[in-house]
């Protein structure tokens, strides 16, 4: 029995870091019998580090690492995030706008209020019927106050980062805490034994590194997953249009600007802009496809947007290639972050799918060699799954839209780019509306089903409600929806300002869990 002992993990940024992270606190208690986790990472390669927006997931990921709430916010200039808002997706008019809130609705565990709302068809927007949150959104509240231990919420939230920094943060955490190799180096080669598994990488600086299952984190590159194993990436710009961005950071005007805590989304001719708040700057930047506006006039639809205090900032380019690898474990290499693939930032999902995929193998790693088939196959499916999820709701987006002013958004609701499940969902969803029965039954769902009426609604899609499908539940119905404005007025009374609070937390620090 070939037993597995020893973790290499090539590559650092957030990708590598966190699966290094997540692997090594799980399997803490086996490092006095042996059990090691390296990280292979180049000097000489700087992090992409544009996505700054993260997952609800991050938070219990973060705690079960054992990193500190407060400490988060002290090196990374953090801030929190409550959903996005998306503006002029629908119908392009200065008015027209929805938010994606963090928080379910009221009781949505047992009761689907969106039919109530539909049968109603009142002058709340879906959002505001059903939670608090986008109202907290519109005044600048934060989600807790500092009575609010370390990683609980009066209203669910994620964060915004400093990419870069939350990178050095985490290596700093996994090498002093838990205990991971750290050696800089530049991988050169990747040797295969006999049957096909990797036996070791060669790097520039003369260190040989063996392992018995090599994780690849070398981002685009795919050193492992691409170059060694040879697994093609599966592409599917043909739903996805957005291939390119422009990325920018932009000063406040003044140091105690408010910091949205939702995340902006504002569509374009081609594309759409996101604007992230930090305490310290905003991140802002254009994803368009270049088959639909070229690089020069989309770079003046971002700058339009930022105005005149960004008139002479520097715009960083980037290429988007959307897709994934076809398989995603192979062998004894298992591919994480952009190695594994990559899609636009519309809804953060690229460091919850890093989350993810390292929470399976560090829960599922093989004991030996002779089981990690197994293991794979089941890793495959899983992941596989979760990025054709991703995929529908990503496309979701724009399949709603009732734009026709450019190519771009005439184009995206064509039937033969929308993907074969979510045009039959949507085909289901005229009818009877998105919950939580309704085809959402993984484990772990990046998206759940609220997630959906969320953007359904919140972009004017309508669902019939058939007569006497819901008079059984309609006081239940009318309690939930005083519920949720007692809780609105509760909340809003009740919460600091964001930046406030942030403010606060690196003065004075959270309460420990």
């Amino acid at each position: 029995m070939h037993q597995i002992r020893n973790i290499v993990i090539v590559g650092g940024g957030t990708a590598g870091w966190l699966t290094a992270g997540v692997i090594a606190a799980r399997h803490k208690g086996q490092r006095e019998h042996g059990f090691t986790v390296t990280l292979v990472e180049s000097p000489n390669i700087p992090t992409i580090g544009v996505g700054e927006g993260t997952w609800p997931t991050l938070r219990a990921t973060l705690r079960k690492m054992g990193v500190s709430e407060t400490e988060l916010f002290r090196h990374c200039n953090a801030a929190f995030k409550q959903g996005a808002r998306f503006n002029r997706w629908t119908t392009g008019a200065v008015d027209d706008g929805y938010y994606h809130p963090l928080m379910l609705p009221q009781q949505f565990g047992s009761l689907n209020l969106a039919p109530h709302w539909l049968a109603e068809d009142g002058a709340d927007s879906f959002c505001d019927a059903v939670t608090p949150q986008g109202r907290i959104c519109d005044e600048g509240l934060a989600p807790k106050t500092m009575a609010t231990p370390e990683f609980d919420g009066v209203a669910n939230y994620a964060y915004h980062l400093d990419a870069g920094k939350f990178s050095h943060f985490l290596q700093r955490h996994c090498c002093d805490t838990l205990g991971v190799h750290h050696v800089l180096a530049d991988v050169t080669e990747v040797i295969l034994d006999e049957t096909g598994d990797i036996a070791r990488v060669e790097t520039a600086q003369g260190v040989s590194i063996e392992g018995d299952l090599f994780v690849d984190c070398t981002g685009f590159a795919a050193k492992l997953i691409g170059d060694a194993m040879g697994v093609p990436f599966r592409c599917c710009t043909d739903t996805l249009f957005c291939d390119t961005a422009l990325a920018v950071q932009l000063p406040y005007e003044r140091p105690d600007d408010p910091i949205a805590s939702h995340t902006i989304s504002t569509a374009q001719s081609a594309g759409w802009i996101w604007d992230i708040g930090l305490p310290h700057r905003r991140g802002v930047g254009h994803v368009f496809s270049s088959s639909h506006i070229d690089v020069d006039a989309a770079e003046r639809e971002l700058r339009a947007y930022i105005g005149p205090a960004g008139k002479d900032l520097p715009v960083r380019k980037l290429s988007i290639r959307a897709g994934h690898r076809e398989t995603f474990w192979k062998g004894n290499c298992v591919a994480v972050g952009l190695a594994a693939g990559f899609l636009e930032p519309l809804e953060a999902s690229a460091i919850v799918l890093i989350e993810l995929s390292a929470k399976m193998i560090a829960e599922q790693m093989p004991v030996c060699r002779e089981v990690m088939d197994v293991v794979a196959n089941r890793f495959n499916d899983t992941t596989t799954y979760r990025w054709g999820r991703i995929i529908d709701f990503l496309k979701l987006h724009y399949t709603l839209t009732k734009r026709t002013d450019t190519d771009f958004w005439r184009d995206n609701v064509r039937p033969e780019t929308i993907p074969d499940r979510l045009r039959g969902l949507m085909e289901l969803w005229q009818y009877q509306s998105p919950w939580i029965h309704d085809e959402f039954d993984r484990a772990e769902e990046v998206f759940p089903s609220a997630s959906y009426q969320y953007v359904l609604y919140g972009m004017g899609a309508r669902t019939t409600v058939m007569p006497g499908t819901i008079e059984a539940d309609a006081e239940l119905a009318r309690r939930a929806r005083r519920e949720n404005h007692f809780q609105t007025q509760r909340m809003m009374s009740s919460l600091p300002g964001h930046r406030d609070l942030i403010d606060r937390i690196v003065k004075h620090g959270l309460q420990p869990i």
